[in-house]
């Protein structure tokens, strides 16, 4: 790769670490707040450091005349993504005296919008660390959506083509620059978190409680202030948690339609109906199933399963209660709904809905063939025909998603983890999930025993889950380094 594309590359990630570093400048605030000096100079030099190393990449400036290829965004991409985490790994250790391996997997986790963790004691923690983690998780639910917008359709991964690059005759006025559609998305992102976190405050929860969960809930990433997760909290405030995990898991591209004018952008979706249906039904028959096999009234049993359902299916990862106490059927139907994720565009990772329905659509056009092989069958999805190159994009991205779980698990295995643990420690750090199952990694456990081995495997699943595979695997090919 040629060195002028390096600078450009390292200028970018400059930019990145500049403002990393000022971000820092939050919980250097928050301590002033409470009262905790002793913790700031965990901050302050995190700050300094960071902020060194991204002006040593910023002052040599940008190349002229240069504009990156496509392929220089997919190693832009991942290096960002691992610098970035780097870096923000710092105050961890210097504040919470943890390990680098702990403190890595902790902020690729937060970054990833995993919501795994390793720390204990959140409830007495320092809230600069908390905030820390919150905001870890809320810029990267937003940095994200900004990938999904502007790289994977290069890729044809991320089902951006389906829903932008080949949109209806709405979709191309939805995004005309990515520029544009940046600024938009921003405006949506921020007015849910403001919203959210108003709505906590009513819901119960104090301010600082409720700042850091709504940043957490609207990237659909996990995190919470108590080691009880939401189940420290009012039921009010679990209801707040469902609107604002669906709100995050839709398609954010759909939501600029709407404040452009195509008010039923979102009721057209197929995406967005399929998933919002799944959700509906799959509450409902579990809910009732809750009711009749426990002591829980009604609506407690509606809230409990449709709480921990939803936060499962969109990926995000709190906990209210153990469901895996429920017994055998309840551990089953959450490692199915681990896969699920939320709709493309959106913060959620696992499979998304899209590549489900596709795969019916595919399997429906097959059977109809079967039946009349003669038949001119048309394969449509969302309005758009759905070409080879369509359908060879998400057969590739299912086959490695599934054959890097297995991989993972099967490392797990090999370090003495039991197969509960290792195949659900791998499914959820790839599907950026967070809790496992099982009483070591589950809902009422976490990751902090595990050995580092493991917990740098899970750290690389949770970034090529998050970059949805592919756009990391390009880089290992001879291909993209050859000129």
């Amino acid at each position: 790769m040629a060195l002028p594309t390096l600078r450009i590359i390292g200028f970018i990630i400059g930019i990145f670490l500049i403002t990393l570093a000022v971000s820092m400048v939050i919980p250097m605030l928050t301590l002033l707040v409470f009262e905790h000096p002793e913790d700031l100079n965990a901050f302050l030099w995190s700050s300094m450091i960071t902020l060194i190393i991204g002006l040593l990449l910023v002052v040599p400036g940008r190349p002229e005349n240069l504009k990156l290829r496509p392929r220089d965004m997919y190693l832009l991409t991942t290096c960002s993504w691992l610098v970035v985490c780097l870096f923000a790994a710092m105050p961890m250790m210097l504040l919470h005296h943890i390990s680098f391996t702990d403190a890595f997997f902790e902020t690729m986790s937060g970054v990833t919008t995993t919501g795994s963790t390793v720390l204990s004691g959140l409830d007495d923690a320092s809230p600069a660390l908390l905030i820390w983690r919150s905001m870890l998780q809320w810029l990267g639910g937003i940095g994200f959506i900004a990938m999904a917008v502007a790289i994977l359709p290069l890729l044809r991964v991320g089902g951006m083509r389906l829903f932008q690059t080949e949109s209806s005759d709405w979709g191309e006025k939805v995004m005309p620059r990515s520029h544009m559609a940046a600024k938009y998305i921003v405006f949506v992102y921020l007015t849910f978190t403001i919203l959210g976190v108003i709505a906590y405050w009513l819901s119960g929860m104090n301010w600082f409680d409720a700042i850091n969960h709504s940043m957490t809930s609207i990237s659909t990433a996990g995190y919470s202030t108590s080691d009880q997760s939401m189940g420290k909290f009012d039921p009010a405030s679990h209801w707040v948690a469902i609107v604002l995990m669906v709100l995050g898991s839709l398609p954010f591209t759909l939501y600029v339609a709407s404040l452009r004018g195509h008010r039923k952008a979102l009721l057209r979706d197929e995406q967005v109906r399929g998933f919002v249906g799944m959700l509906l039904i799959t509450c409902a028959l579990f809910s009732l199933w809750l009711w009749l096999n426990s002591e829980h009234a009604l609506i407690d049993a509606i809230r409990l399963a449709s709480f921990n359902i939803i936060s499962v299916a969109t990926t995000t990862g709190y906990a209210l209660g153990d469901y895996t106490a429920w017994g055998g059927f309840a551990v089953m139907a959450f490692f199915y709904l681990t896969f699920v994720g939320g709709c493309s565009g959106s913060t959620t990772g696992g499979l998304k809905m899209f590549r489900f329905q596709v795969a019916l659509t595919l399997l429906h056009a097959n059977l109809k063939q079967m039946v009349h092989p003669r038949a001119v069958i048309k394969q449509q999805y969302n309005g758009h025909n759905l070409d080879e190159e369509i359908v060879r994009s998400i057969l590739t991205f299912s086959f490695f998603i599934t054959m890097t779980i297995g991989a993972i698990a099967l490392f797990l295995a090999l370090l003495g983890l039991d197969p509960l643990t290792a195949l659900s420690g791998a499914a959820t750090a790839v599907c950026n999930v967070g809790p496992g199952l099982g009483p070591i990694i589950g809902p009422a456990g976490n990751f902090a025993s595990l050995p580092d081995a493991a917990k740098w495997v899970l750290a690389a699943g949770m970034l090529l889950g998050r970059l949805e595979i592919v756009t990391v695997l390009v880089l290992f090919t001879a291909s993209f380094w050859r000129h």
